[in-house]
Formats: C-alpha cells, structure tokens, sequence
C-alpha cells in the first residue's frame, strides 16, 4: 500500500509503501498534488518507500519535466535501491531526476 502526506518542515510530501502497479492511481494523484505545490523547490521524500517499478520512476521523470517546464525543481530525498537502480541502467531516461546529495 502507498500512501503520501505532506512534509511538516518544508513544502513537499513524504511517500511510504510500494509504487507498483497496485498503487500506480495513488501515485499518479499524490504526484498531482505535489506538482501543485507552491515554491521554487518542492521536496519528494522516498525515506519510506520500499520498491518502485519502472512505470513509478517513469511517473516521477514526468512529475520532474513537469517542474523544469514551471521553471521549478521537484527535489527527491533519500531514493530506495530500486530507484537507483533503475537511474543506473536508464540514465538519459532519468536525467530529469534531481536527488539530493
């Protein structure tokens, strides 16, 4: 189960749980959501999400070209392997992807 609530120190949201393909539609809103939240930068923490799929990390690509085309930047914080992983294996796919150091 995935489920998104927003970050209480900064503007942004915290995901917990898997991004598969039983929780692509809470995803795909959660990422609505955050895509509307004001602010140059807007924080995505992974800290507490276990797997993602390709089609979840292809979400989060889009979710960034969509903050570059605002002018904006969506900012991910501590990334699973998963992610990672997929980065490593697709990186001109993922190069809109910005993790924090």
């Amino acid at each position: 189960m995935l489920t998104a609530a927003p970050l209480p120190d900064r503007p942004g949201a915290r995901l917990s749980g898997d991004c598969d393909l039983d929780s692509r539609q809470v995803l795909a809103s959660a990422l609505g959501i955050v895509t509307r939240i004001p602010g140059p930068v807007v924080h995505l923490d992974l800290s507490a999400v276990v797997f993602l799929d390709a089609a979840a990390v292809a979400a989060l690509v889009h979710a960034s070209a969509t903050f570059t085309a605002q002018g904006r930047r969506l900012l991910i914080h501590d990334p699973p392997y998963s992610l990672r992983k997929v980065v490593e294996m697709f990186p001109d796919e993922c190069a809109a992807l910005e993790v924090a150091a």
